[in-house]
């Protein structure tokens, strides 16, 4: 079985902290209303910046991985992003609560990943990954697990897919043995 690779949206596909007047180099401006934006009150589009070779790495990473929204999109992710992206329509965590409390100092996502894990490898990008996180997961999940915390200014980089396909092809090697 593939390990799954948990993939947030804010953050490493759309760098969202980075200077507002300045789009990082590579991505596009796109104008969205996901239901829980509009729920929200907003009367204007959520900017989301996207960079377009971004899909392709993501598919490139599918014949080693699950792929699987890990975001606060949720199943929004696969109308909005994916489309964009060019990837297919993906599974998705459905937190049960979401900015909730979080046990020992953990980001609110933690706990639910490994729920949804339920002791498969995975590999998860996030931008809110902290030690806390690594602890937690190394503490209690059984299987190999990466957590791969992404710069919110700056959004996935080439070196972080490699990582991602390196350690993939390391569990699949020691799978294979």
């Amino acid at each position: 079985m593939k390990p799954l690779l948990l993939i947030d949206v804010d953050g490493p596909l759309n760098p969202y902290a980075a200077q507002p007047e300045r789009r990082p180099e590579g991505y596009t401006t796109h104008r969205m209303t996901p239901r829980a934006w509009t729920a929200a009150g907003h009367g204007k589009p959520l900017r989301v910046w996207l960079h377009p070779g971004h899909g392709a790495e993501l598919l490139a990473l599918a014949d080693a991985y699950e792929l699987v929204w890990a975001t606060t999109w949720k199943d929004e992710a696969n109308d909005w992003i994916g489309p964009v992206l060019g990837l297919p329509r993906l599974p998705f965590i459905d937190w049960p609560q979401m900015h909730g409390r979080a046990p020992r100092g953990t980001f609110w996502k933690t706990q639910y990943v490994l729920e949804y894990a339920a002791g498969r490898e995975f590999a998860w990008i996030d931008d809110d990954i902290t030690p806390a996180d690594r602890e937690y997961v190394d503490r209690l999940h059984p299987a190999h697990a990466l957590l791969l915390r992404v710069d919110e200014q700056i959004g996935l980089r080439r070196t972080d897919f490699d990582a991602l396909a390196g350690w993939a092809a390391e569990g699949a090697d020691a799978r294979a043995e």
